[in-house]
């Protein structure tokens, strides 16, 4: 199966020592968000544990820890932007984590690194060009280091309204004009471009629309063939296998302006006062109320070793 640990927060920016005493004590326990009292138990056991994602800004305090990881495949979504702390206040500079996505790459293979450049919003500072002088800086610095680029343009989700107001959808004109050039800075950089929920509209440029976290891109990384259950996409426009997600919303410290999974700065700060990185649950402990459920765990590796031209 696969353990998915960005969709809901940044475990490797925030809580490495959490994941890593997982790893260690080998299951961790996920409170259902939707019914707080229901904990789901996941054995972080590598014979039933095929691939551990993550998806980070920050993926640096997790490089201490890459030993424990080396019995799991992996893949790493790291999101580097041109964005500045007016909209990303605790996210590091650009550069500085293109430098952790390399050593990341160096430990995992390029078959296991993604670099998301998303959401893409536009506004009198953050303007088409430039949005493509970032985008061409960062693929210049990560130059065989990943195959893939993933974009998105910003979703209004209420969460986004509430915090980011003056956000507005990217026009249909922007996202050919956008696509069309960082399609062609991708590939002269080793690079597909790949649109995440986007539909088909950038096809045309030479865009991979099928999505980004899909079981060719798992098996690639692992390279080897698996057997798939059937999943719904997180949503109806989404392709992607997500896996199950062991993170918790409101609990991102990075505070990002466009954030979908953060209802406000207060709640963040609560929940994550209330961080313990001994306890199996991400934040708090278990309760005499809670009732703890075992998730049903087996491998989805065939055997089919995976042969990559």
């Amino acid at each position: 199966m696969i353990i998915q640990s960005g969709s809901r927060t940044d475990i490797p920016a925030f809580y490495s020592e959490w994941f890593a005493n997982r790893l260690k004590e080998g299951y961790v326990y996920v409170r259902n968000p939707y019914n707080m009292t229901y904990i789901t138990k996941y054995d972080l056991n590598p014979a039933v544990v095929d691939l551990i994602c993550f998806c980070s800004k920050n993926p640096k305090p997790m490089l201490e820890h890459l030993e424990l990881l080396k019995p799991y495949g992996k893949y790493f979504y790291v999101t580097i932007t041109g964005y500045g702390r007016d909209i990303e206040p605790r996210v590091p500079d650009s550069m500085e984590v293109a430098t952790t996505f390399k050593r990341l790459s160096e430990f995992a293979g390029v078959d296991s690194m993604g670099w998301r450049y998303d959401p893409i919003f536009l506004d009198e500072k953050y303007t088409r060009d430039y949005h493509l002088e970032q985008f061409e800086k960062i693929a210049r610095a990560l130059d065989g280091y990943t195959e893939t680029a993933v974009i998105s343009f910003i979703d209004l989700y209420q969460k986004v309204k509430k915090n980011f107001p003056e956000a507005k959808a990217v026009e249909r004109a922007d996202r050919l004009y956008l696509g069309e050039h960082m399609a062609k800075i991708a590939r002269e950089h080793g690079m597909v471009l790949r649109p995440c929920s986007e539909g088909t509209e950038l096809e045309r440029f030479g865009a991979d629309c099928s999505g980004c976290m899909t079981q060719p891109i798992y098996e690639k990384a692992i390279h080897n063939t698996m057997v798939f259950p059937k999943n719904k996409g997180a949503r109806s426009s989404c392709a992607c296998y997500l896996g199950g997600d062991i993170g918790m919303y409101n609990t991102c410290l990075h505070m990002c302006r466009y954030c979908y999974a953060n209802y406000d700065e207060k709640t963040v700060m609560a929940n994550h006062a209330n961080h313990d990185p001994k306890s199996p649950l991400l934040i708090g402990n278990v309760r005499p109320e809670d009732e703890i459920h075992e998730a049903e765990q087996k491998s989805w590796i065939d055997g089919q070793m995976k042969l990559v031209f």
